[in-house]
């Protein structure tokens, strides 16, 4: 069992900490013959990249990815995966380590710094070091190569939440969500958040939010009844972004509130002949099997815990005492959660869609 791997026989590795000199990772299990670039992969980094607002981080990294194994130039003159490990490096250029030497020895509440003292028996107290977000980057990158898996897989994720700010789902745009630095697809949200934020980056304090991740043109049957759930798995790789506390399937938690008669999702024949579902409370999954359906996930990222405000807590020698944490940080980490959330559907279903096929044959 490898704690620093994700997936089955699509598989991704990562490696590196957040103030390191590089991070990287490795695909194993993609399939030959796939085009891929370094700049189609930069595309989804380029969303997730620090400092591109005030709502975010200000540490300036480029985010540059090199795709350093597992291409070639077909007959075409096409970059192409060869079936063998993809690896992909980003070199770490704005590390200040410095501003975490004062503490080196104390818990900051709501990080990983106790537990992961308490596990190793020694931690990277820069940035947090494996426990950092900067590891997602590698996510981000994996799942560009995970879309092109999947024939017609379409993966998009929106912020629909901001601290105990919801949109209005009556103004959804797709195309909004490209258009401001929240990733909201109501534009409506914009100005408002933008004012909830800046109150909240200006005290030190943080918010935390809401993502929905939409996986259009998955196709019917991926997924197994028992221990190998698409929705299991979907769950496991959402829950595994950091700072995420709670994760849903369709309806999910508001399932508890609906009747019978309600939840259900009726089907009917359409007019192409194939099943046609008049609602999705099952987010595109019944009995752990996609439906057809778009499969539909949310999931919670808890406030930022990196905040000006002194906070008690003890230090590695046992002396209470209070902290504030000084550095470079967001005053919401979900907003850069967003390409984060596509990556890890992109790369369930990109799993599920190989596993499917070896068993089966179809796809």
């Amino acid at each position: 069992m490898s704690h620093n791997s994700f997936g089955h026989l699509l598989r991704i590795t990562t490696w590196g900490e957040s103030h390191g000199s590089a991070i990287g990772c490795v695909i194993d299990g993609c399939p030959p013959g796939i085009e891929i670039t370094d700049t189609e992969i930069q595309t989804y980094l380029d969303k997730r990249r620090p400092g591109q607002s005030r709502y975010t981080t200000q540490r300036k990294e480029p985010d540059a990815v090199k795709i350093v194994s597992g291409v070639f130039e077909d007959d075409a003159g096409k970059q192409v995966t060869t079936g063998t490990p993809i690896s992909l490096i980003i070199e770490n250029v704005d590390h200040r380590s410095k501003d975490y030497s004062e503490i080196r020895d104390k818990f900051r509440p709501g990080h990983a710094d106790f537990t992961y003292l308490e596990k190793y028996g020694i931690r990277d107290y820069r940035g947090g070091g494996r426990s950092s977000a900067r590891e997602t980057a590698m996510r981000v990158a994996a799942g560009a190569v995970a879309r092109k898996v999947v024939p017609g897989l379409t993966v998009r994720a929106a912020l629909v939440q901001l601290g105990p700010h919801a949109i209005n789902r009556d103004n959804w745009d797709w195309d909004e969500v490209d258009r401001n630095p929240f990733f909201s697809p109501d534009h409506e949200s914009v100005q408002s958040w933008a004012s909830y934020l800046d109150g909240i980056r200006k005290s030190g304090s943080s918010y935390g939010a809401v993502i929905e991740v939409v996986a259009d043109g998955v196709p019917a049957g991926l997924g197994a009844p028992v221990y190998g759930k698409l929705d299991q798995d979907i769950a496991s790789g959402l829950m595994s972004i950091n700072a995420v506390k709670g994760v849903e399937i369709g309806a999910g938690m508001g399932a508890a509130a609906l009747t019978g008669e309600e939840n259900a999702d009726e089907i009917r024949i359409g007019k192409d002949g194939k099943p046609e579902f008049q609602s999705n409370n099952a987010g595109g999954i019944l009995g752990g099997i996609s439906s057809g359906q778009p499969v539909v996930a949310r999931f919670a990222v808890k406030p930022t815990s990196s905040i000006l405000t002194p906070r008690k807590t003890i230090d590695a020698h046992g002396n209470e005492t209070e902290i504030s944490t000084k550095g470079r940080h967001d005053p919401c980490v979900g907003i850069r959660a967003v390409p984060i959330g596509e990556a890890m559907m992109a790369l369930v279903i990109a799993d599920h869609y190989l596993l499917h096929r070896a068993q089966t044959g179809k796809g």
